[in-house]
């Protein structure tokens, strides 16, 4: 891996996001919101949503952390701060994308800090963030 400012992520896609998994986090969770496993309940929202339910927080955010460890490695994440400007529905497929901002060294590691963002190709950017990943060692870099 030779990375360079500038460079993609190579993306990775959630075909569809599934309500039964947001049922069943809402579950393991103890999560009482209806929002995540109530279709009516989120109808009822003056947010246009229609009748599919709102996936967890942490479950998209788990997009992109797949996304970071396909490509740099599991264990790999130093640092992540997301934000959630819209919300991800049951049924969207999504697809998380980043780009390198900048490489530097710190604790004999090359790191990458990136942009990163989950989004829906009507929707455009749902979550949004930035990253710092572990690429290499120093030595291994050179």
């Amino acid at each position: 891996m030779s990375p360079a400012v500038g460079d993609p992520i190579p993306e990775w896609v959630m075909p569809e996001v599934s309500a039964e998994r947001m049922r069943t986090m809402a579950a393991l969770l103890r999560d009482p919101n209806p929002l995540h496993w109530d279709r009516d309940a989120v109808a009822s929202l003056p947010l246009n949503l229609g009748r599919r339910t709102i996936n967890q927080g942490p479950l998209g955010l788990g997009y992109m952390v797949n996304m970071l460890h396909a490509w740099a490695g599991a264990g790999s994440i130093r640092r992540m701060v997301t934000r959630f400007p819209q919300v991800v529905l049951d049924g969207e497929e999504v697809i998380a994308r980043g780009r390198i901002t900048n490489l530097h060294s710190a604790a004999g590691e090359l790191r990458a800090d990136c942009s990163i963002w989950l989004e829906h190709a009507e929707r455009g950017i749902l979550l949004e963030g930035e990253a710092t990943v572990s690429l290499a060692t120093d030595n291994q870099a050179k």
